[in-house]
């Protein structure tokens, strides 16, 4: 029965972290994301792509997916019968890391899809909210001071595994929070290429038109 509650956690997170929300808003507007910017689904290439109020609520739905995975566990182990003992941070763990890959490749775009630092965020705000917090703050200053989504972002994924570390003990969620963490950088791969080569763009508020930005 625990293997099943894990298969299911599992298959569940994923599907519902595969949702392409970028994808979908785009579309709606009859533009493929996937044609404009980097090609990214993410919120980062909606907002420069489309714009600021697609780009949040891109955002927001992507890190709902992330939360809501980890939180809707409870109920999921409840309809299996299975009760609550001290491995359900194990079951809540499997629905993050589920939810992040279902985000990073999706099953309804070939298994391709976004980088997964919404969701990541999500799913942390459910498991370690103070550890979160601290990589909010630093991508916040790096935004802020260089003007970077991705270095932001690689930055914060750093933080955030670092913060993990101290304030959470543990060490299954540790571990984890180190493997996303290179995962988040492996993602993010052309962005260092971009960054080390001084091509990267900066992050602007005003509008741009369909197709600009390559971030």
């Amino acid at each position: 029965m625990f293997i099943l509650g894990y298969i299911v956690v599992a298959i569940a997170a994923y599907l519902l972290g595969s949702i392409p929300t970028g994808f979908l808003v785009a579309k709606a507007r009859g533009i493929d994301i996937r044609a404009v910017g980097s090609g990214n689904i993410g919120a980062a290439n909606t907002f420069r792509s489309i714009g600021k109020t697609a780009g949040i609520f891109v955002l927001v739905i992507d890190a709902l997916k992330g939360f809501v995975a980890v939180e809707a566990c409870g109920m999921i182990l409840k309809c299996l019968g299975i009760a609550e003992t001290d491995v359900e941070d194990h079951y809540r763990i499997v629905a993050g890391i589920s939810a992040i890959l279902g985000h990073n490749y999706t099953c309804w775009l070939k298994f391709k899809g976004g980088k997964g630092v919404a969701t990541t965020a999500g799913v942390y705000l459910a498991l370690a909210p103070a550890a979160l917090g601290i990589a909010v703050v630093v991508f916040i200053l790096v935004v802020a001071i260089w003007r970077y989504t991705s270095l932001g972002s690689m930055l914060a994924a750093v933080a955030l595994t670092i913060a993990v570390w101290f304030t959470r003990p543990d060490m299954c969620l540790r571990l984890v929070t180190i493997a996303l963490c290179l995962l988040t950088l492996f993602k993010h791969q052309t962005n260092i290429q971009r960054l080390v080569a001084g091509k990267e763009n900066k992050l602007e508020f005003k509008k741009k038109p369909a197709g600009g930005g390559n971030t």
